[in-house]
């Protein structure tokens, strides 16, 4: 045996030796308890179409809290590809990660499609009280966004522009 195995032996057995013979025996883990930790796999959310909006266009999936209402919220939002909202504006901030697809964003009281800059999955956004924005899925992109959106209400959403519609398709 070489001197650097005989070291790392040496070592190994030390390490070994100064754990607690309870803990190198199978560890038995307490089962999932379901009221202390809640899945809903994604087979189980439910997600609503606004009637007010062209479908398929954007869908909504709250997730907790309510965003008409004082409290945290948190909820899913997904893009369908063609669509974006009109500009408008929130009274707060809203935290945003971008959970799959690409998704479409721009600031500003003004609509241009074109100038929106994309937002790949994985990424965080966060959209500031008072702020004009608008956001979506450019025509012919191959998927829809999904996006996680958290924040604080009630958001008072309020369009730029009342006399148009909400949601536009490209």
């Amino acid at each position: 045996m070489t001197q650097p195995t005989h070291r790392r032996d040496l070592m190994l057995a030390t390490l070994l030796a100064s754990v607690p013979a309870g803990l190198l025996e199978t560890a038995q883990a307490s089962p999932l308890n379901p009221q202390q930790t809640i899945i809903r796999p994604p087979g189980e959310l439910k997600w609503k179409a606004n009637p007010a909006y062209p479908e398929p266009s954007v869908e909504n999936c709250p997730l907790t809290g309510d965003t008409t209402q004082p409290g945290l919220y948190y909820g899913l939002v997904r893009w369908w590809p063609g669509f974006m909202s009109a500009p408008h504006t929130y009274t707060t901030d809203r935290f945003c990660v971008v959970v799959s697809g690409t998704w479409w964003c721009n600031s500003g009281p003004d609509f241009d499609p074109a100038s929106c800059v994309p937002v790949s999955a994985g990424s965080f956004v966060h959209r500031v009280a008072h702020t004009p924005h608008y956001d979506g899925v450019v025509k012919g992109h191959p998927e829809p966004a999904i996006i996680a959106i958290c924040g604080v209400g009630p958001v008072n959403f309020a369009l730029v522009d009342s006399t148009q519609p909400g949601v536009r398709r490209l």
